[in-house]
């Protein structure tokens, strides 16, 4: 049996006072008048639950006809009282009513459904019968059973004249004696739903009491049942912008969606708390929940209590509260606030002084009157939320309009109520989606750069060091967070890499800092100018320190970063918007489209209810055919909406179809738990049906697929949950759990960098570091850096440096040939701080130095070491007294000389950044060790120095000056990983490295904007095909969609069934834009883009298909051992063989080019040094070959103006080569020399600028300008 999904109802209670015990009190009232009555007990007297109908025969293969998860069911027994039943009615209805009794004597419970504490809390103040008819009330309950799952409940209490069972007449449906006066007994009607539609569900009840009162007694309880059933047929929408509505008369309902798979429904007024505190008791609030504190939330109004603390636990999204949540205790559910745990709960603010009087360390909050106080005093002395982010929100926050009366000023009086409500429901969606943006943007303000401090190879937080970036005013409040479940929940879904509201907001933010020009070439020293303006904590979020996690750096190292314009400039036209509280963190809104269902039918009849979903899918059929392909998040949410219906509707097939559809469209919402349900269900002949439908069939492999490997996943105990804190080891450590440790620790990732560290910290000594060693080594590492960050640099020495320029290390105060100072390092310089009145004096940018040695100065009759310093246009040579820091400085001036001379000659601005980190290293290994060794430990991790000397690095004068950039897309990681694919759109470039993984560079300055991960497998080509689609072929056989506009991946074409080798895109005779896919045993498939169907395919014989290119109406297809013209209809026109190599044996094919306005195809071989230029008139053999010099083998070729650019692999060298031809003359022009592995992919960019990716020993990005 399938779980079917989630609908709004899954049960209806009515809760009261048994009949027997109103009788006596009614009975007691009339003979003695009592001026009070008594509290009663509350009952359970019934309950509905879905499934309503069910199909008589056959059942065992039936799925109820109403949208409920719940299979198992626990009995819940009435208490008979068919003779008092008997009593009450006249004799027409006792039949009838016995009839009824005895079918409903055994009632369907869902198993989770705890009836036991439901009375009380559907009267929390208790059942009290009253002498005058009062108004019906509302209130709101969550219920969250052992695992955290959280049900709602929304309650009416309304009131009903107590009849006697003896005496007078019916009238208006009640039986009273019109000479004795009245009583009236409360009734609470409780909807329990899995969702929070708080506002739906009250407007639900509000139409059930519209014919609940003039009801006779006796058909209360069916038109109950009525309404439940009606209610469980209501399907839920999907997350996104389609809503669901239906009517229940009068009224018409309106069920909001959520805004994506991970998102709550929010169906309640975000504002309230904002109406009912100020912003900075609003900010305490949040604060007290952020630190997990003992929360009690106090109103006269039991409806508040729950609105409130949702509407508060919705601010701190995506983080999520873990500990006990009890909106409303009743009177008799107070000893719950004796828990010892962190909670969130709610009571009436009748209690309050018992409250604060009897439990201690509780944060009180009176939502009535808008105060926060502690259970031991008027004021809290908890760390408050940090200033920064605090001013942030309150100055957005008080740009809101709270106030609907104003929105209403300037319209006439509605006289169409539903029209009112709608408009009403409009404006407050509007104000929702402000007060989501900006509680979101407080909450990524305080958490922002938690990644920074993640490894995610280890998952382990380094949270000392986070720590330790944080405004000293702040670290209290950080203090107490981090050790939080709430905290510890939002890390975990950090190193998950979950792509949520926070990660995209926090994006964005990035790359606005980016565009404003933020960059800073090296990561853990924020930028003076920011250090002498803020001090030091307050800039180094890092969002300023970039290349923590960009791949990129400075553009053009040849000139300031102020002043850059190495990259590829695009237009964007700045839009002029009207100003509102949220401005500029989240893209506008799409319209909301609002799917109405049909005219509930008389719901407890299957056929009707069979008609009724029939009547759904048909109205769902319309809205799918009336919809353009353009707007495919639309579609995929009818087709997610009629899956639903047919699964509930027994209709398996049409709802295996639509869900092929919708993952398809929008694979994001796509329902993996419901369709893994369904598919287990298929009884054997419609699973036989399945498999001869063949896009059936491949989403049951699929699904099965993702099952085996969820369990494979589990079956080798691969851990998501775990989240390590960084700590100092305890033990000896050999060199791979030295390298594990670093890593951890967040000092360096690269390990070639860490195996040179455990060199030089032991030497002389076994090959194992001690943890007091690694505790001495890491604590100067750290000290080093805060005290080069406790460095104020006057604004006269800020003048002469770079606004990017961070001071790394700071010399004691010298003597030197320029004064007395302190020497300063930073990136790109060295410079004398002078003592007295902080000057600036230039000692030499690293690239003017000639030469740097060890000398001594004469001081009386002794000499002191000194360091020397040659800089190229000066005559005079720059001497320091260091003293014993000389060798020191000697070691770590030589290491930067030589990294910026390998940058400048590589245009890599890593190796300077590299560079300065083994400069760093050096000076805590010396500072460590405290031997006669350290100085050579030290030199054990002078890299480039090395270099420099054993083997002159000079680049070729051709490779020069093509080169203009490098980028490093693996520069936060142990290894490289191989640039599989690139692509240039637009301002964009798309970069496919290992495992699916896919990394966009801004091209205006070459830095990373987004990451995100299609499929775990490597990707084999991309394809822009529009203005928002980007196709990425995989090796699991999917062609992946992303959306550039929103930067997601949720629509996959899953129709091949081998892994995607190569896409192109051409226009057919109607001017339609096509796009064509091959796969590797030699499927090819012609895709409609608008509509992303397969307007035909064809198979071709071939030995592994590598890619399609169309020309004039036919394509060209390349496989490793022959080239194809094949007609559009897939006939095969010409087959041209592999060319017989010189000696003898075969090669195999690994690219092709068309280049149409010569009539030629030009082709490379894997392991061959030639380029094979075909004749397309006259394709039977090669007409020109050329031979690359000193080339294995190549395996990309594109073409840019009028040249043809190779890549390959040199013969001798084996690194990375990339030839030149002149297209025209076929000769070699130019031989460029870039990476240090083979060159794996090409691009163009514009025609301006040729990419080439390297393979796994590179695995850098090297951008070249063409002639």
């Amino acid at each position: 049996m399938a779980d079917l999904p989630s609908g709004l109802l899954e049960a209806c209670v009515v809760v009261g006072a048994p009949a027997d015990k109103l009788r006596d009190i009614y009975q007691i009232h009339q003979q003695s008048k009592l001026s009070e009555h008594p509290l009663l007990d509350a009952e359970v007297l019934q309950v509905h639950a879905p499934p309503f109908v069910s199909k008589e025969t056959n059942s065992s293969q039936a799925i109820g006809p109403a949208f409920s998860r719940v299979q198992r069911r626990r009995s819940f027994i009435k208490k008979k009282r068919r003779d008092r039943a008997a009593e009450s009615l006249s004799n027409g209805d006792t039949a009838n009513r016995a009839e009824v009794s005895s079918a409903t004597e055994d009632i369907s419970v869902p198993k989770d459904l705890d009836l036991i504490a439901l009375p009380q809390l559907c009267f929390p103040g208790g059942l009290q019968l009253a002498n005058e008819q009062k108004e019906d009330s509302y209130h709101f309950l969550v219920f969250t059973d052992l695992f955290g799952n959280r049900t709602h409940g929304v309650v009416v209490q309304y009131y009903r004249a107590v009849q006697s069972c003896q005496e007078g007449v019916v009238q208006n449906g009640h039986r009273w004696n019109s000479s004795k006066s009245r009583l009236y007994a409360p009734f609470a009607v409780c909807i329990i739903s899995k969702f929070p539609y708080y506002n739906a569900l009250r407007e639900c009840l509000s139409c059930l009491l519209v014919q609940i009162r003039p009801a006779r007694q006796a058909d209360i309880e069916e038109t109950i049942k009525e309404f439940s059933a009606k209610l469980s047929l209501v399907p839920l929408p999907p997350p996104g912008q389609l809503h669901v509505s239906f009517s229940l008369r009068p009224l018409q309902v309106v069920l909001p969606s959520r805004d994506d798979q991970d998102s709550p429904v929010i169906d309640i007024n975000l504002h309230l708390p904002f109406l009912c505190f100020t912003h900075t008791t609003l900010l305490q609030v949040l604060s007290c929940l952020l630190q997990e504190q003992r929360l009690v939330l106090f109103s006269s109004d039991w409806a508040r209590l729950t609105l409130v603390a949702e509407s508060l636990l919705l601010y701190l999204q995506p983080l999520s509260w873990q500990q006990p949540y009890v909106p409303v205790l009743s009177r008799g559910m107070l000893d719950f606030l004796m828990a010892p745990t962190a909670f969130l709960m709610g009571c009436h603010i009748s209690h309050f002084e018992e409250v604060a009087a009897e439990t201690e360390d509780l944060i009180l909050v009176n939502i009535d009157d808008g105060i926060i106080q502690s259970s031991w005093s008027e004021s809290i002395n908890l760390p408050a939320v940090p200033l920064a982010a605090a001013e942030s929100f309150m100055s957005r926050a008080e740009c809101l309009q709270l106030h609907y009366d104003l929105e209403l000023c300037h319209l006439g009086v509605g006289t169409d109520a539903n029209a009112l409500r709608c408009q009403r429901r409009d404006w407050q969606r509007r104000l929702n989606t402000q007060i989501q943006n900006i509680t979101l943007e407080l909450v990524v303000n305080i958490f922002r750069g938690v990644q920074d401090f993640l490894n995610h190879e280890h998952r382990v937080f380094n949270s000392e060091e986070f720590l330790r970036t944080r405004e000293p005013a702040d670290q209290c409040f950080y203090k107490e967070v981090l050790d939080t479940h709430i905290f510890h929940s939002f890390l975990r879904d950090r190193l998950n890499r979950k792509r949520d509201t926070f990660s995209r907001m926090e994006q964005n933010m990035r790359n606005n800092g980016l565009r404003n020009g933020a960059m800073t070439e090296f990561p853990r020293r924020p930028p003076m100018s920011e250090l002498s303006r803020t001090g030091y904590s307050s800039c180094a979020s890092p969002s300023d320190r970039l290349s923590k996690r960009l791949g990129a750096s400075l553009p053009n190292l040849e000139q300031p970063a102020s002043d850059a314009t190495t990259g590829i400039s695009i237009s964007r036209p700045a839009s002029l918007r009207k100003m509102t509280p949220d401005i500029g963190l989240k893209f506008p809104q799409k319209a909301v489209k609002v799917f109405r269902l049909p005219e509930f039918p008389p719901p407890l009849a299957y056929h009707y209810v069979q008609n009724y979903y029939s009547d759904m899918v048909a109205s769902l059929g319309k809205a799918i055919n009336g919809t353009p392909p353009e707007e495919s998040a639309l579609l995929a949410r009818y087709h997610y909406l009629r899956g639903l219906v047919n699964t509930v509707s027994n209709r398996r097939l049409d709802a295996l179809e639509d869900f092929q559809s919708l993952y398809k469209t929008d694979s994001d919402i796509f329902p993996l738990q419901m369709v893994k349900s369904l598919v287990d269900s298929l009884p054997e002949g419609e699973r036989i049906q399945a498999d001869r439908r063949p896009e059936l069939k491949r989403l049951i492999s699929r699904v099965k697929r993702d099952q085996e490997r969820e369990r494979a996943r589990h079956g080798n105990g691969q851990e998501e949950g775990a989240v390590k804190r960084f700590q100092l080891p305890k033990k000896y450590m050999q060199q791979e759990e030295f390298v594990k440790c670093v890593q951890e620790s967040g000092i360096v990732k690269d390990q070639g960098t860490i195996h040179r560290l455990f060199d030089a910290l032991t030497v002389g000594h076994q090959k194992q570091i001690g943890p007091e060693l690694f505790r001495v080594f890491y604590t100067i590492w750290k000290e080093t850096e805060a005290e080069a960050q406790e460095v104020c640099l006057p604004a006269s020495v800020l003048e002469h440096i770079e606004p990017s320029e961070c001071v790394f290390k700071l010399s004691s105060s010298v003597k030197t040939s320029r004064g007395v100072g302190k020497i300063a390092m930073t990136q790109r310089r060295l410079f004398l701080l002078t003592d007295g009145r902080p000057g600036y004096v230039e000692v030499a940018q690293y690239r003017d130095l000639e030469e740097v040695k060890v000398s001594s100065a004469p001081f009386l009759l002794l000499r002191i070491p000194s360091l020397k310093l040659r800089i190229r246009g000066r005559k005079e040579s720059f001497e320091a007294n260091l003293k014993t820091e000389t060798e020191l400085w000697n070691l770590m001036v030589k290491e930067m000389w030589a990294g910026r001379n390998m940058a400048d000659q590589h245009k890599d601005p890593q190796y300077m950044q590299q560079a300065l980190t083994n400069a760093l290293l050096m000076d805590a290994a010396v500072g460590s060790l405290q031997s006669s060794k350290a100085i050579y430990a030290a030199s054990k991790l002078a890299h480039f120095d090395r270099i420099k000397m054993e083997v002159p690095m000079m680049v070729p004068k051709t490779t020069a000056e093509t080169l203009k950039h490098k980028i490093n897309p693996s520069l936060e990681l142990a290894a490289p990983q191989p640039v599989d694919v690139l692509l240039y759109t637009p301002g964009q470039l798309w970069v496919a490295v290992s495992g699916g993984k896919v990394m966009v560079f801004d091209a205006s300055s070459w830095s990373l904007t987004h990451t995100c991960h299609v499929g775990n497998a490597r990707l084999n080509c991309m394809l822009g095909v529009d203005k928002d689609q980007v196709w990425m072929g995989s090796e699991d056989s999917v062609i992946y969609i992303i959306s550039m506009v929103a930067m997601v991946c949720n629509r996959q074409l899953t129709e091949h069934r081998a892994e995607v080798t190569g896409l192109a895109l051409d226009t057919d005779k109607y001017s339609q834009k096509v796009a064509y896919s091959c796969s590797a045993e030699g499927t090819v498939m012609v895709w409609d883009v608008s509509t992303l169907q397969v307007k035909r395919h064809f198979r071709l014989s071939s030995d592994r298909l590598l890619s399609v290119c169309i020309w004039n109406g036919t394509l060209w297809c390349c496989s490793r051992d022959s080239l194809m013209e094949v007609w559009r209809n897939g006939s095969l026109k010409h087959r041209l063989n592999l060319p017989e190599q010189q000696k003898g044996s075969t090669a195999t094919f690994s690219s092709v080019l068309l280049l149409p306005e010569r009539e030629e195809l030009w082709s490379v071989c894997v392991d061959s040094g030639e380029v094979c230029i075909w004749y397309t008139k006259d394709p039977t053999k090669p007409f020109h070959r050329v031979a690359l010099q000193d080339c294995s083998g190549c395996n990309c070729i594109i073409k840019v103006k009028n040249q043809v650019w190779v890549g390959g692999v040199g013969r001798s060298s084996t690194k990375g080569k990339i030839y030149i031809l002149d297209a025209e003359r076929h000769q070699v022009l130019k031989e460029l020399h870039g990476h240090n592995d083979k060159v794996t992919a090409l691009c163009s960019a514009e025609d301006r600028y040729i990419l080439s990716g390297g393979g796994k020993l590179d695995g850098k990005i090297a951008i070249w300008k063409v002639e």
